[in-house]
């Protein structure tokens, strides 16, 4: 999606922020992303906050519109302080976090609060309110008619765990970002669904499982449902590689396959 900077938009609509958080005195446009329109860190003379939108007759409006309803309900993320919709826009207001992406690599600090995290992630229930279908919905092309239970589950899950989704903090805690693709999953999901990042970034597929195993939900997960989910992500990732090509999702989809070929080579 094409950017846009702060200056660029309405003033109708900039009048409506600033009259919710102040005048606004320089702003940074986010560098990584690409579902909003407008993406960035504001300053006032009093704060920083970041915001993000998309013209209110986007197509993805309903996509922000259904991340900052998650992002309410979700441990370890940024608070939702404000919406405006205004001049044709539809903005939110979030909580700025002052921190850094994680280093995923092996003997990283920053895995013990990823750990955390994870764990933190999967005790959360989906909130009710929030209508969205299912992870095992959305890679319905690529499982079988009949969904096995174990790959069924009400969990909240972020289902994107990039580590440009997150970010370290000074006080050693870990944020995630950016949940506009959040849905109702297992319980373990997320970390599954952070063991190809972890390959990506150095670590062996047996030590991958090791920092996922952490995670109690992934710990006692069903090994067979953990395999049937490899197996599914990489086949969605392959097919989404090749229909959709984005200059990340090659490393992913090979990390992806490492782990599942570790699995089925262990029987698990």
């Amino acid at each position: 999606m094409d950017r846009i900077d702060w200056h660029h938009l309405p003033s109708e609509t900039r009048a409506a922020v600033e009259k919710l958080i102040g005048t606004v005195t320089a702003v940074e446009t986010a560098p990584h992303g690409v579902m909003s329109q407008l993406a960035c860190t504001v300053y006032t003379p009093t704060r920083r906050l970041f915001l993000k939108g998309v013209r209110a007759d986007d197509r993805q409006a309903w996509v922000h519109r259904h991340e900052a309803r998650v992002t309410g309900a979700a441990p370890r993320s940024p608070r939702v302080l404000f919406d405006v919709g205004a001049g044709g826009w539809l903005l939110y207001g979030y909580e700025y976090i002052d921190g850094r992406y994680p280093d995923l690599a092996p003997g990283s600090d920053d895995l013990a609060p990823l750990v955390r995290t994870l764990t933190a992630l999967s005790q959360t229930r989906w909130p009710d309110h929030v209508q969205k279908r299912p992870l095992h919905s959305r890679w319905a092309h690529f499982l079988p008619d009949d969904v096995p239970a174990g790959l069924q589950g009400r969990a909240l899950a972020h289902t994107d765990m990039s580590p440009h989704n997150m970010l370290v903090t000074d006080r050693g805690g870990l944020l995630v970002l950016d949940w506009a693709l959040a849905c109702p999953a297992p319980a373990w999901a997320d970390a599954a669904l952070t063991i190809p990042r972890l390959i990506a970034a150095g670590h062996t597929p047996e030590q991958a499982e090791g920092v996922a195993r952490q995670v109690p939900a992934y710990d006692v997960a069903d090994p067979g449902s953990v395999t049937l989910f490899a197996s599914t992500l990489y086949a969605a990732w392959e097919d989404w590689e090749r229909t959709r090509p984005m200059h990340h999702r090659a490393a992913l989809t090979a990390a992806a396959r490492e782990w599942a070929a570790s699995r089925h080579a262990l029987r698990l």
